[in-house]
């Protein structure tokens, strides 16, 4: 009896094989003659409906735009554009679940208020909510601009909507893609000029956050960001929050997945907004003086505000 199967991924062609025929020799004291044993095997016909199905969870996709390379393209030329309109600056990257209640909420407000006045640059992230919105309102109550890469919803907070609550339709994007978005992020903070200041900083967050920040590593470990004018990364470790991350990192130059002293490398970690600060301060020559002058406005602007 044999069988053979031969399958496209839609399973159209499938080939059995219905008879199969084995010769033996036989001996019978001093003759030979051969002996063929025949075997049929009946197979219904079977039928295989050639077919892709997609699902997705409260929206309909449509095949041939997801598809169309075309399309990625036109949403990564806009993020670029947007960034040539609004100028590069620091990206933040956090959790979209912790809101204006919670302490790491606050600290970023007054860090991202900080930071906006300190580098003068543009304050961008991924325009959701969380600690996103708090780097954002800082910066907004510094006076400087912010942008923003914006996906449809963001983990467990606001409905799905293709706009922001607050922020003007000119300042941000809604991207359909997450690789624009990524690229948008990325682009962001990548120097053409020695005068341009941007950074990455990592707040507390959950899935999105990490993999953005890991890639975000990956891509200065491999001098894709960084080659030329090198780009700080900021890991905020506000309450010991990444201690245990950081931790598994030390395992792993144990076990030899990553070189001694290659992550550390990599980034800044800072367990309180004075370290971040002062290490930007410190990383694009700020003086002393031009620091704290910037910090007391800063610090008096924010008083007044809230009180």
């Amino acid at each position: 009896m044999g069988f053979a199967a031969v399958s496209t991924i839609s399973m159209a062609n499938v080939f059995l094989r219905s008879s199969y025929h084995y010769q033996k020799d036989v001996n019978l004291g001093s003759c030979m003659r051969k002996e063929t044993w025949g075997f049929n095997l009946y197979l219904p016909k079977l039928k295989y409906q050639s077919r892709i199905s997609f699902c997705c969870k409260n929206e309909s996709i449509d095949f041939e735009e997801r598809t169309s390379p075309n399309e990625v393209k036109k949403e990564i030329e806009q993020c670029y554009e947007l960034i040539h309109r609004l100028g590069r600056g620091v990206v933040y990257l956090g959790s979209s679940r912790m809101g204006s209640g919670h302490p790491h909420y606050i600290k970023t407000f007054e860090l991202g208020n900080k930071i906006a006045t300190l580098l003068d640059c543009t304050t961008w992230s991924g325009a959701g909510p969380g600690l996103m919105d708090a780097a954002t309102q800082g910066a907004l109550q510094a006076g400087k601009p912010v942008g923003g890469f914006k996906i449809g919803k963001e983990a467990g907070e606001w409905t799905a909507t293709n706009f922001h609550p607050y922020l003007p339709s000119e300042s941000y994007l809604t991207c359909r893609f997450f690789s624009a978005r990524k690229h948008g992020l990325v682009d962001a903070v990548v120097r053409c000029r020695s005068s341009e200041r941007t950074a990455v900083v990592a707040l507390p967050g959950g899935i999105g956050t990490l993999d953005e920040v890991f890639e975000i590593m990956a891509l200065i470990q491999l001098e894709r960001i960084g080659s030329q004018l090198p780009v700080p990364l900021l890991l905020m470790n506000y309450d010991s929050f990444y201690t245990n991350l950081l931790e598994f990192l030390n395992d792993c130059e144990k076990w030899g997945t990553v070189s001694k002293g290659e992550v550390e490398s990599l980034w800044k970690i800072c367990n309180n907004n004075s370290v971040a600060l002062d290490y930007l301060a410190e990383f694009y020559g700020l003086s002393t003086i031009e620091t704290n002058r910037k910090d007391s406005e800063s610090s008096e602007h924010l008083r007044i505000n809230h009180g």
